[in-house]
């Protein structure tokens, strides 16, 4: 009998665990080589896992919702195809009343811890534990983590729960003894907890699932990262719709592809980016990192309703062409929930379309760790004063609002203001005549 051990993947550079979604395959079944064998969830993306071998499963050394770090076995398959008495899945006592939990009542606490500690991931199973045994976010700060960065794994956490219970007059003096700026921290944390009970009239209480839950941390982490400030211009693209308009059709019978007004926005970006290389930067401490590389984030909608931000990499080495293969590649990747984790990092700057929704423009929260994000609202025609040889004349234009939100702790208004209105000249300055 061939026993093949089935390994949790390495799903990107930084990616060291994964959360255990779901099982298609349960001890005594037949699996096919590639045949997906589970659903596996990082800070990033969900993602299926396949078999890496054809036989019967033997056994699956995980459940559902379980951390597992990269490399570990979680399954074994008998690759000779032997049908052998199938072995119960492995299942701790701590993992029933985990999974039994429905109830979040902690878990919007979530954005209050990370923004005490930026860099700390609590990955959904820690999380459902804290709320199963009443432990608050700040509490949950506290609890030295083993896991890597520090994080707190199922096995910190049980074994702060094992000392809470058997000492329990310890905790009691604890807020006594804090410092007193926690007490607020603290506070907050119980109010969600309580607000089902004070809730009435004809309402529906919708529980987050797991990415609105790593949306709703990230975006409470950069805002408290960082002084967001917000520029605003406009930008007559009447030449672009023209080409695009004109060109579309010769585009996609030459190439095969698609071509949207994205991967045209985007090349002008990064003409400007590498004007102002400084937009393209991270901030550590007292360092600004400046990327040579520009990785741009494209944020993307799916069909959840959650946004995802796919990156476009090493853009300023491609055309227009390339541009656009990358973007409708990544955008059908992400409405079909094929990306993979590494085609969501290594991003440098990110561009959010508000417009495809109809907004005019929009606010955007930096995607940290970049210290700018750009904002492209709907293209509206508009009546605009144009100036010619023979005087000012009104003509219908096609016109779009630009906003950028950009760390003020690196880049100031001068800069913001002068990387937004450069981009808004490039887009002006398109030439109408480009061939393809």
């Amino acid at each position: 009998m061939a026993i093949v051990d089935v390994v949790m993947p390495k799903m990107g550079e930084s990616i060291m665990e994964a959360t255990v979604l779901k099982w298609h395959k349960k001890p005594g079944d037949t699996v096919k080589m590639d045949e997906t064998l589970l659903d596996i969830a990082t800070d990033k993306v969900d993602s299926e896992v396949p078999s890496t071998a054809a036989g019967v499963i033997t056994e699956l050394l995980c459940n559902e919702n379980d951390v597992i770090p990269v490399g570990a076995v979680i399954a074994r398959i008998d690759a000779g195809g032997a049908a052998t008495a199938p072995a119960a899945p492995v299942a701790t006592p701590a993992a029933a009343p985990v999974q039994a939990a429905p109830v979040m009542a902690a878990q919007p606490a979530a954005p209050v811890a990370v923004a005490d500690n930026g860099s700390r991931f609590y990955s959904p199973l820690v999380l459902n534990i804290a709320s199963k045994e009443g432990i608050g976010m700040a509490e949950l700060e506290r609890i030295p983590g083993t896991g890597n960065e520090g994080r707190v794994t199922k096995k910190d956490i049980l074994a702060y729960v094992a000392n809470r219970s058997a000492a329990p007059a310890q905790p009691a003096p604890q807020p006594v003894a804090a410092p007193a700026p926690q007490a607020p921290v603290a506070a907050p944390a119980l109010q969600p907890a309580a607000a089902p009970a004070v809730i009435s009239g004809n309402v529906e209480i919708i529980e987050m699932d797991r990415m609105r839950r790593l949306i709703a941390d990230h975006m409470v982490r950069s805002k408290a990262t960082s002084p967001h400030v917000t520029s605003f211009t406009e930008a007559d693209v009447t030449n672009i719709v023209k080409w695009r308009d004109k060109m579309k059709g010769s585009f996609q019978k030459k190439y095969g592809e698609k071509i949207t007004f994205t991967p045209i926005f985007f090349e002008a970006i990064v003409n400007c980016i590498r004007k102002y290389p400084m937009i393209n930067a991270s901030v550590d401490g007292y360092n600004v990192i400046v990327k040579k590389d520009i990785n741009i984030g494209m944020a993307t909608a799916l069909p959840s309703g959650n946004l995802i931000v796919p990156v476009i990499k090493n853009a300023e080495t491609k055309n227009l062409l390339g541009l656009t293969k990358d973007v409708n590649a990544m955008a059908n990747a992400a409405r079909n929930n094929k990306l993979k984790a590494d085609d969501t990092q290594g991003g440098t700057f990110t561009v959010t379309n508000v417009g495809t929704f109809g907004s005019l423009m929009g606010t955007p929260i930096i995607n940290q760790p970049q210290v700018a994000i750009l904002a492209l609202g709907a293209i509206k025609k508009r009546p605009m004063v144009l100036e010619t040889e023979d005087g000012d004349v009104i003509a219908i234009r096609h016109m779009m609002y630009l906003s950028m939100s950009y760390d003020h702790r690196t880049v100031d208004g001068s800069l913001g203001a002068s990387f937004l209105t450069a981009v808004a000249k490039e887009l002006e300055a398109f030439d109408p005549n480009r061939d393809i």
